[in-house]
């Protein structure tokens, strides 16, 4: 059974996300933020469910730790707080969340959304470790609505074959798009066409997507 780790010093939160996943999920669950990451190095959880606003420690803060910190950074964190709003939503994306719910919880949502994760990361765990490297690329290719698209973006990780970045285009899952290298000349150098294997926060400006290439790259940073 996957263990999800609950972070929220609201008692009533706890007890109810408890009651709702606990027939999948083994739960486990703490108020004090502050020995989250103990608790996550101790018990690998395979996803993390995160409030923002707690005493004596910042959701946000714990948030970049859990993206960051080599032991747990492979982990899907999912906000789930009172907090409304686009840039709170993009905000914890660039922190490194996954996905972001609002309170009061869509169990059914939630439910579908960590299913949806967790068989991504499984995946990922598997084809290749990531490391954090912020390098420009050029994405082109055609959008969810058939147009064409010409974008230049950063990565946030990326993989021997593989990486992830925000992307203001919208694409499908299971399209591809044409990758380069954005040299500090201005120029291109092409390296290979990707397909998008999963997408989160689709619902803001910029979504962020798992790139895969087709094709072993020669001449991708990793080798």
């Amino acid at each position: 059974m996957n263990k999800v780790l609950v972070v929220d010093d609201d008692d009533a939160i706890r007890r109810l996300i408890r009651l709702n996943l606990s027939d999948v999920y083994e739960v486990l669950d703490t108020a004090e933020p502050e020995h989250a990451l103990a608790l996550a190095l101790e018990n690998k959880p395979d996803a993390i469910l995160l409030d923002l606003r707690m005493p004596r420690y910042s959701g946000f803060q714990l948030c970049q730790t859990f993206a960051t910190f080599s032991s747990t950074q492979l982990i899907p964190i999912v906000v789930v707080s009172g907090e409304a709003g686009s840039r709170t939503k993009e905000l914890c994306r660039d922190l490194g969340a996954a996905a972001y719910f609002e309170k009061p919880i869509d169990f059914d949502s939630l439910r579908a959304r960590l299913a949806e994760l967790l068989q991504g990361h499984r995946k990922e765990r598997r084809s290749e470790v990531r490391v954090q490297l912020r390098i420009a690329v050029r994405l082109t290719g055609v959008d969810r609505a058939g147009g064409r698209f010409d974008v230049i973006t950063r990565t946030e990780n990326v993989g021997r074959g593989s990486f992830l970045c925000a992307c203001g285009a919208e694409m499908n899952d299971g399209s591809f798009t044409d990758v380069s290298l954005r040299l500090v000349d201005g120029q291109d150098d092409y390296i290979g066409k990707a397909e998008i294997i999963r997408s989160e926060y689709n619902d803001t400006h910029y979504p962020r997507y798992g790139c895969r290439f087709k094709e072993k790259p020669e001449h991708w940073v990793l080798q």
